[in-house]
C-alpha cells in the first residue's frame, strides 16, 4: 500500500509548472476564518501498482472461469473462427464469407496464435484451450486497468482513483466485458490505454492504441479517439506529431492487417471499410437484428454498475455544483478540464442512445469511463457535504474534508459491491446451464463410453444461440449441427475443411439475415440433442425430453425461465428471498435411444 502520491511536476509550452495531485479543499466556514486553506489529510491510503495488479488480476480471473457466454455473437463470431483456426474445423458465419468480408483474421489470429501454441506444446483438450485464451485475455486487461488507474490517481486524484478501482474490481460490467472475446471489449482494452496514455501526456502512445482499437478491433471505437484529437489539434496545436503518428499508425496496423487478412479470403479486403460500409453507407445494416427502445441502455447500464451508474450520469451536473459551490484554485485536473477528459463516455453515449439497434457489448469500450465518472461524483457529494457542514459546525484546524465525509464513499462502496455480487452471482446460476452441459459431453471420451474416433452428431435447435462454442467439443469428431426451430434467421454453416477455407464462397450466405433451409440437419441422425424444455411447444419445438421413445434424458441442468420469474429477483439474486420469485426449466442434454446408433 502507498501514501501520499507524491506532486507532479510536468513542463508544458515550455514553462514549469507544479501543482498538486490532489486539489484543494474549501475554507473551513467558522467565526474565526483560519489562515490557509485545510491541507490534504496525511492518512489517506491507496492501493500501489502491484497490489493493484494483483486485486484486478484476481477479479479477472473469476471472470474467466465463471462467466458464461453472454452474447451468441462471441461464438459464432469469434471463438468459432478460432476453433477452425486452431483445429482446422468450425462454424463460418456469414460476415466471414469473402463475398462480404466484415470481420477480420487479424483480431482472430491474435487470439489463435497463443492458443494453437498451446495445443502444439501439450495436445490439450480443448476445453483447457478455451479457458487459457479466456485468462490471457484477463491477464491483458489486467495489466490495462493498472496503466488506467495509475493515470486515474494522478490525473484527478489519488481519493477517485482507489474509488474508480474498487468499482472496477467489483462491479458485474467489467466482470462480464473483462474476458468477452469481443472486438468492444478489444476496444475497451485499447480505451483504457489510450485516454491513461493522453491523460500522462503521452500522446503518440494514445493516437497508436486508438488505432488498434479501432483498426484492429471495432472501427466505431475512433469516435474514442475524437476528444484526444480535439486536445492536440486545437488546444495544444500539435498538428505535426498528430498527423505523423496517425500515418505511422494507420500504416503499421493496417499494412499487416491487409496482408493477413486478403491472404486469407483469397482477395484484396479491408475489414474495417466492410463493416462501416455495412452498418452506415448504404448496406443491409444492423436493424435486421432487432431494435430496442432508447430506454435499453439506461436499464442495462443500471443492471451492470447499478448505483455507479446514476452517478456516472450525474457527473456533468456534479462538475456544475462543484464549480460553482466547492472553492478551489484549480477548477480542472491536473492536464485537461473535464469537459474534455470525460467527454469520450458522453460522446459514446450520446451517439448510441440514438442508434435502433441496441446490444449490451457496445457499451463495453466505456465500462471503465463509467466507473470514473461515478468515483468523481462521489468525489465531489463529499466535498459539497463538507462544505455544508463547515456553515453549520467547527471542525478543528486543517480538518480535511476526507476525514468528515468517508461514511459516504464507504456506504457508497458497500451498495455497490453488494449489488454487483448479487448481480454476477445470479448471473452465474440462471444462464451457466449451457456450458454445464456441454461440459458433461466431455465426459463420455474420457471415461471410454464412446470410442475417440467416433463421429458424433450433437444437434440444436431453438438453443441455438446458447451454445457456448466447439472448444467445449470432446475433440473434433463431434459435429455441431442445426435442426429447423421456429427461428427463421440465418444460421452459421462449417467450413469447409480445406486448405482455402476460408476463401471459399457459399451460396448459403446472404447479408439480409434470410433463413437458409440447406443448412439444417435431419433429426434422425443425431446422436445427442440440447434442448431447453420451458413447459411450452410447438410442431416445430416439441418438448424432446417428454418423447421418450426417442430420447433418453442423460443429465440436466437448471436454467431460468426468464418469463415466468420476477423481473428484479432474475436481475439481482437476494439470499433467501430470490428462489420465492423465481422459476427454474430443465436445460438438458438428450442421447438418441433407437435411430441412430454409436458405434
Amino acid at each position: 500500500m502507498g501514501r501520499n502520491l507524491p506532486s507532479v511536476k510536468l513542463r508544458q509550452n515550455g514553462n514549469q509548472q507544479k501543482r498538486e495531485s490532489k486539489k484543494e479543499i474549501p475554507k473551513k466556514v467558522t467565526n474565526t476564518q483560519p489562515k490557509k486553506n485545510e491541507v490534504e489529510s496525511t492518512s489517506l491510503i491507496y492501493p500501489n501498482g502491484d497490489t493493484a495488479f494483483k486485486s484486478i488480476l484476481l477479479a479477472r480471473f473469476c471472470s474467466a472461469i465463471w462467466l458464461h457466454i453472454t452474447d451468441c455473437d462471441e461464438t459464432y463470431n469469434y471463438w468459432e473462427p478460432a476453433h477452425y483456426l486452431v483445429f482446422g474445423k468450425g462454424l463460418q458465419t456469414w460476415e466471414y464469407s469473402p463475398e462480404f468480408a466484415l470481420r477480420s483474421y487479424t483480431y482472430l489470429l491474435i487470439h489463435a496464435l497463443p492458443a494453437k501454441i498451446y495445443q502444439k506444446l501439450f495436445n490439450p483438450n480443448p476445453l483447457l484451450i478455451f479457458y487459457f485464451v479466456r485468462c490471457l485475455l484477463g491477464l491483458l486487461c489486467s495489466f490495462v486497468e493498472v496503466y488506467f488507474y495509475k493515470a486515474v490517481c494522478r490525473e484527478f486524484g489519488v481519493h477517485v482513483g482507489r474509488m474508480c478501482l474498487a468499482f472496477q474490481l467489483f462491479s458485474a460490467g467489467m466482470f462480464i466485458s473483462s474476458t468477452a472475446f469481443l472486438p468492444s471489449s478489444w476496444a475497451m482494452y485499447m480505451m483504457c490505454t489510450a485516454c491513461a496514455a493522453w491523460w500522462t501526456q503521452k500522446y503518440e502512445f494514445a493516437i497508436f492504441a486508438t488505432a488498434l482499437g479501432s483498426l484492429l478491433g471495432w472501427p466505431f471505437a475512433a469516435l474514442l479517439g475524437i476528444p484526444i484529437a480535439i486536445d492536440m489539434l486545437f488546444l495544444k496545436k500539435m498538428y505535426r506529431i498528430f498527423l505523423q503518428w496517425s500515418v505511422i499508425s494507420a500504416i503499421a496496423i493496417l499494412v499487416p492487417m491487409l496482408i493477413i487478412d486478403s491472404m486469407h479470403f483469397g482477395k484484396f479486403v479491408i475489414a474495417p471499410w466492410n463493416i462501416i460500409k455495412y452498418n452506415i453507407l448504404g448496406g443491409a445494416g444492423p436493424n435486421l437484428y432487432g431494435t430496442e427502445p432508447f430506454s435499453y441502455y439506461l436499464v442495462n447500464g443500471f443492471l451492470n454498475f447499478n448505483v455507479i451508474w446514476v452517478l456516472a450520469l450525474m457527473t456533468p451536473i456534479a462538475l456544475l455544483l462543484s464549480y460553482f459551490f466547492v472553492p478551489s484554485k484549480n477548477k480542472s485536473t491536473l492536464i485537461l478540464p473535464h469537459y474534455i477528459s470525460l467527454s469520450p463516455l458522453f460522446l459514446w453515449l450520446f451517439v448510441f442512445l440514438l442508434q435502433p439497434h441496441k446490444e449490451e457489448r457496445f457499451l463495453f469500450p466505456v465500462y471503465p469511463l463509467i466507473c470514473l465518472c461515478g468515483s468523481i461524483t462521489i468525489d465531489i457529494i463529499q466535498k459539497l457535504v463538507f462544505r455544508i457542514w463547515c456553515y453549520i459546525k467547527t471542525f478543528p484546524h486543517g480538518t480535511h474534508y476526507l476525514d468528515t465525509t468517508s461514511f459516504i464513499m464507504v456506504g457508497t462502496f458497500i451498495i455497490t459491491t453488494l449489488l454487483s455480487i448479487s448481480r454476477v452471482y445470479a448471473l452465474y446460476t440462471n444462464y451457466h446451464a449451457p456450458l454445464d452441459i456441454f461440459m458433461e459431453l466431455n465426459r463420455y471420451p474420457t471415461e471410454g463410453r464412446i470410442p475417440e474416433s467416433t463421429i458424433i452428431n450433437v444437434c440444436l435447435g431453438k438453443d441455438w444461440h446458447r451454445f457456448p462454442n466447439s472448444f467445449f467439443l470432446p475433440n473434433t469428431n463431434w459435429n455441431v449441427k442445426f435442426i429447423k426451430s421456429e427461428f427463421e434467421g440465418i444460421l452459421p454453416a462449417p467450413y469447409s475443411q480445406t486448405e482455402n477455407g476460408t476463401k471459399i464462397i457459399h451460396s448459403h450466405f446472404n447479408d439480409k439475415n434470410r433463413e437458409e433451409p440447406s443448412l439444417y440437419f435431419d433429426i434422425t441422425k443425431c446422436h445427442f440433442l440440447v434442448d431447453l424444455n420451458l413447459g411450452r411447444e410447438t410442431p416445430l419445438e416439441p418438448i424432446y425430453a417428454n418423447k421418450k421413445d426417442h430420447w433418453r434424458v442423460v443429465r440436466h441442468f437448471k436454467f431460468l425461465n426468464v418469463e415466468k420469474s420476477h423481473r428484479f429477483f432474475r436481475a439481482f439474486y437476494i439470499p433467501f428471498v430470490s428462489n420465492r420469485y423465481l422459476k427454474f426449466s430443465n436445460f438438458s442434454l438428450l442421447q438418441a435411444v433407437r435411430q441412430t446408433k454409436i458405434k
